[in-house]
């Protein structure tokens, strides 16, 4: 990176300063996180109606939601570094416009192909909307107990949108039809980029040209596209598909090219140097963990109240409510842990405590279980999932120039993507297979079966995840 002393004389100089009178800014990014949360369970909710509504085939109507995954976790670092050399208050913006244009062009949507584009856009809006608000937390709240408080409330705005969404998807269907889904994200999408104009400070004047790495760009987001479009799609076409197999072989092709051209460059997309903070390579790793286990269980404790133990759409929803809670509670415990102790310390209680929550899952996985059998487990789950989710960021912005606030998010929110996708294909591939060929009682015992072990290679995963965070620098605290 090129633009050094400009820039570091500007950081010193507000450096001090950063986080006073943004209380509205704070609202804002936490409201933008809370749409981007939303979004993800709000279309799950409606994807019946919307595969009834549009004529879609049993093997199509997935796109819906591939489409948005696909392309977000695809242009994750691509939005991250734009956000650094255009501006993060512009993409903050632009991320918002396009995620209005594309909800209302979802919403309009009479055709498979127009919906499945529109939410394609959605993904690409998504992706340049997470960095962007990330990075502006970790440029306008100084590394300390001022961040850690920004970041457990962002997080604890994320954690309730996924109850919203859920319950939102399920009274917005029944009372006005699957395109009131998509036509909630218009008009709150349409407040915050408005509200942005007055509460998000313009964003700082560069004092070098800085060149945007056209061939990174291109090779990353082609190479990370094709991966996770392998990833989400390998268990649906079969991991010996031609167009499987080919995107595995294309995807490792650019992100062999990526790494030749960023070694190259002069004004990379991604500095390899920033690799060599050890802070920011654990928190990637533990993002990328944390999505493979945490990040995994919303799917399976949906298919066991629906599939196994047969709650409705808004049961479901109403479910959701008691880890929901936990993890916003552990959000805010992981900002006080960080700010009492260190970030290292605070990731290894949440993972304790999640990884012993996980497996306190398992007695709640049969087919008459009731529900309140299962509720310490979620309890003890979210509210390390929760801590974990706070003292992950903190642990990946330390030490990180402002200037460069963006693509590190980039970075560690592709990992989280890839390991969101990873993790999921490869609990799904193992817990399905208990019940290939079964029908009925059979096959919701043998479904439940499959959620009980997909349940505990989740808690076996956080244990790993666990001995990542050892390797973290080990501060006493962090630092006003």
């Amino acid at each position: 990176m090129t633009s050094t002393h400009a820039a570091t004389s500007h950081g010193t100089q507000s450096h001090g300063s950063r986080g006073a009178g943004h209380g509205g800014a704070l609202a804002l990014l936490a409201f933008a996180q809370l749409i981007y949360s939303l979004d993800i369970n709000i279309v799950f909710v409606a994807l019946p109606d919307i595969g009834r509504g549009l004529h879609f085939s049993g093997q199509t109507q997935q796109w819906v939601v591939s489409a948005y995954m696909v392309l977000c976790g695809g242009f994750l670092l691509f939005g991250g570094r734009a956000a650094d050399l255009i501006g993060q208050r512009r993409m903050f913006i632009f991320a918002l416009g396009l995620y209005a244009v594309s909800s209302l062009a979802g919403g309009l949507a009479r055709t498979p192909e127009i919906i499945v584009a529109a939410r394609a856009v959605q993904g690409i809006g998504a992706a340049f909307l997470f960095p962007a608000t990330l990075s502006l937390i970790n440029r306008l709240f100084a590394e300390g107990p001022e961040r850690n408080r920004a970041l457990a409330i962002w997080g604890g705005a994320g954690a309730s949108g996924l109850t919203i969404g859920a319950l939102a998807g399920g009274f917005l269907t029944a009372a006005f039809g699957w395109p009131a889904v998509f036509y909630v994200n218009v008009l709150l999408a349409g407040i915050a980029m408005i509200a942005a104009f007055t509460v998000i400070p313009r964003d700082p004047k560069r004092h070098e040209h800085r060149n945007f790495d056209v061939p990174g760009a291109l090779t990353v987001t082609a190479g990370a596209t094709l991966l996770v479009f392998a990833l989400v799609q390998g268990p649906e076409f079969g991991w010996g598909a031609p167009v499987i197999i080919w995107s595995f072989v294309l995807s490792a092709i650019f992100l062999v090219a990526f790494a030749v051209i960023e070694a190259k460059s002069r004004d990379p997309l991604m500095p390899v140097r920033l690799l060599g903070n050890g802070s920011l390579v654990a928190g990637m790793t533990i993002t990328f963990l944390y999505m493979g286990t945490f990040g995994a269980l919303p799917y399976f404790l949906t298919v066991l109240f629906q599939t196994v133990q047969g709650f409705s759409a808004l049961q479901t929803g109403l479910a959701f409510l008691v880890p929901s809670f936990a993890i916003v509670a552990g959000t805010q415990a992981g900002e006080k842990l960080a700010t009492r102790i260190s970030t290292k310390a605070t990731l290894i209680v949440g993972m304790v405590l999640g990884a012993v929550g996980t497996a306190l899952l398992v007695p709640g996985t049969g087919v008459e279980t009731a529900y309140v059998v299962i509720v310490p487990g979620l309890i003890l789950s979210g509210i390390g999932q929760g801590i974990v989710w706070t003292g992950m960021w903190i642990a990946a912005a330390s030490g990180v120039h402002h200037d460069e606030q963006g693509v590190v998010s980039g970075m560690a929110s592709t990992t989280l993507s890839v390991g969101n996708a990873i993790g999921l294909a490869v609990l799904i591939a193992i817990a399905n297979g208990h019940a290939a060929g079964l029908e009925n009682v059979a096959r919701a015992a043998a479904t439940a079966e499959g959620i009980k072990l997909a349940f505990w290679l989740a808690a076996a995963g956080i244990v790993v995840s666990l001995l990542v965070a050892f390797a973290l620098p080990g501060k006493a605290r962090t630092q006003n």
